[in-house]
């Protein structure tokens, strides 16, 4: 027979509930972070861009500006600019911008960026084809890179009521260092080589 007592039981039956819903919400919490993320893509959330293999087989006569936002985060010892303030594009017209970053610091440093797109409604529509924000980018001492983006503005966005008023999308990038160590690119080795990221 068993000596415990009904009131020690219920204590641990308790306290094994509590425990699997401990355990339960680290589980949910972990699963949060990509149902966020594509929860984001799907809808423009915040800003998200969406990504595409492709620009759409139609390209309007209306015309949207693009503008260029660059910064970086004071963890990473970098220049960051746009090449271009901004380009008046043909909506659904496949377009290519260009960055560029350059580290200033002594020793190879390993950045990523984080991104999004004002007004935060623009960012259903504002597709990358190619974009140096989906891999991390490692810079060697002095060492400059350009870096493209390729893009296009949905069609559709002329049939969304609450975008018939907006004439410019800024696309906006963070760059931050990544904690890993930084390993060593083949192109920075051989300083003939060029530093142009694909």
């Amino acid at each position: 027979m068993s000596s415990r007592q009904p009131g020690e039981k219920s204590n641990l039956r308790v306290a094994i509930m509590a425990g699997g819903v401990a355990i339960g919400m680290v589980g949910v919490a972990y699963a949060a972070v990509p149902l966020y993320q594509i929860f984001c893509q799907v809808t423009g959330f915040g800003g998200t861009t969406q990504r595409a293999d492709a620009s759409p087989e139609q390209v309007l006569d209306q015309t949207i500006t693009v503008a260029f936002d660059a910064n970086v985060n004071s963890s990473l010892s970098w220049d960051f600019v746009p090449s271009q303030h901004s380009q008046t594009i043909r909506i659904g017209e496949q377009t290519l911008a260009f960055y560029k970053a350059a580290n200033n610091g002594k020793r190879p440093v390993t950045g990523t960026a984080t991104f999004n797109v004002t007004p935060v409604g623009a960012g259903v529509y504002f597709s990358k084809i190619e974009c140096f924000c989906f891999t991390e980018q490692t810079l060697q001492p002095g060492q400059s890179v350009d870096m493209p983006v390729s893009y296009f503005v949905d069609p559709d966005i002329v049939n969304d009521p609450d975008m018939k008023s907006v004439k410019t999308i800024t696309l906006s990038y963070t760059f931050y260092a990544v904690d890993e160590e930084p390993v060593k690119t083949s192109s920075a080795s051989d300083p003939q080589k060029d530093n142009t990221v694909n």
